[in-house]
């Protein structure tokens, strides 16, 4: 069993990544971490596997440089592996911005061809 989480070096991929540790000791299922980016730096991902460390959780981290949408990468890299849940995190929004949905979030949470949970950052 895997779970895929998108990360970013920010508070709402912060909350992803500590939310799919959690469901991942829950369910005994390996993390996959992805980080999409347009370079070949793994500047992202640099401590990362030591937020796992104790955890007791099998990991893998991903750095996808395809050249592709955030959104496309992680449901991609989630379909390759027939990810069981996908964890993203969402950052609090003005009220015009809560009219829309960050474009990369809505397209996971309606492309994902498994359960998405959408964690908020500081939460």
């Amino acid at each position: 069993m895997t779970i895929v989480v998108g990360y970013v070096s920010k508070p709402e991929g912060e909350a992803a990544l500590a939310r799919a540790v959690e469901q991942a000791k829950r369910s005994g299922s390996r993390v996959v971490v992805v980080n999409s980016r347009r370079d070949d730096t793994n500047e992202e991902l640099e401590g990362v596997g030591e937020k796992f460390a104790g955890t007791g959780v099998e990991f893998e981290l991903r750095g996808v440089a395809r050249g592709l949408e955030p959104a496309d990468d992680l449901l991609g890299v989630a379909s390759d592996l027939d990810a069981e849940l996908i964890v993203i995190g969402l950052r609090r929004r003005s009220p015009i911005g809560k009219l829309i949905l960050g474009s990369n979030a809505q397209r996971i949470l309606m492309d994902a061809e498994c359960p998405v949970l959408a964690v908020k950052a500081g939460e």
